[in-house]
């Protein structure tokens, strides 16, 4: 039987697909740990929407959103580009996949002039909570490529797009629940 646990990472360091050890503050460890953070928050938004004809199309994607993260976690998690040539790539036509459905989601929603505030129904929240964390790993996947001039095909594109997508899953799901976006600086007030 293996163990959950081997006990390599006690001094601080781990180690990439090629073996090579780094410190587990290393920029890429940063990069792929908030990918996998970001995982875990679809896993529980993907857990908060209820199965319905009108929510199966953003279901499927928030399952296909975690595949392409482990696909990218595991890019950033070697640091030879032979072996990266190996290990599965970002689907560029999700790209679109992404954008289509954000596109189905506008024929649906009021046009925004104004900022909002991000909360709602609960999986809205979850929402929002995805689209925070996912601009967290957009900034760190930016600076591990100008640190270290490591670019993954189509990798900012897919997060900048992935957060856009969440913003407006956020709203979607918001109207789904009878529940109205709350623009910022506008006064809170209780129901009668």
């Amino acid at each position: 039987m293996m163990k959950l646990y081997t006990k390599m990472g006690d001094n601080g360091r781990t180690q990439l697909v090629t073996g090579h050890k780094v410190p587990k503050h290393h920029p890429r460890l940063m990069a792929y740990g908030t990918l996998d953070e970001l995982n875990s928050h679809c896993g529980l938004l993907g857990s908060m929407i209820q199965k319905s004809p009108n929510t199966i199309n953003d279901l499927e994607i928030i399952h296909k959103v975690q595949n392409e993260l482990f696909n990218l976690g595991s890019q950033l998690a070697c640091d030879d580009p032979d072996i990266s040539k190996t290990l599965p790539n970002l689907d560029e036509d999700f790209i679109s996949t992404l954008e289509t459905r954000m596109d189905q989601h506008s024929l649906q929603l009021m046009p925004l002039n104004n900022f909002i505030l991000p909360g709602g129904s609960v999986s809205a929240a979850q929402s929002h909570i995805c689209r925070c964390v996912c601009r967290r790993a957009e900034r760190e996947l930016v600076q591990l490529k100008d640190l270290e001039n490591l670019e993954v095909a189509n990798c900012t594109m897919f997060i900048n797009r992935l957060s856009d997508y969440f913003f407006s899953l956020a709203r979607w799901l918001n109207l789904q629940s009878g529940i109205e976006d709350v623009l910022w600086g506008q006064k809170f007030s209780e129901a009668d």
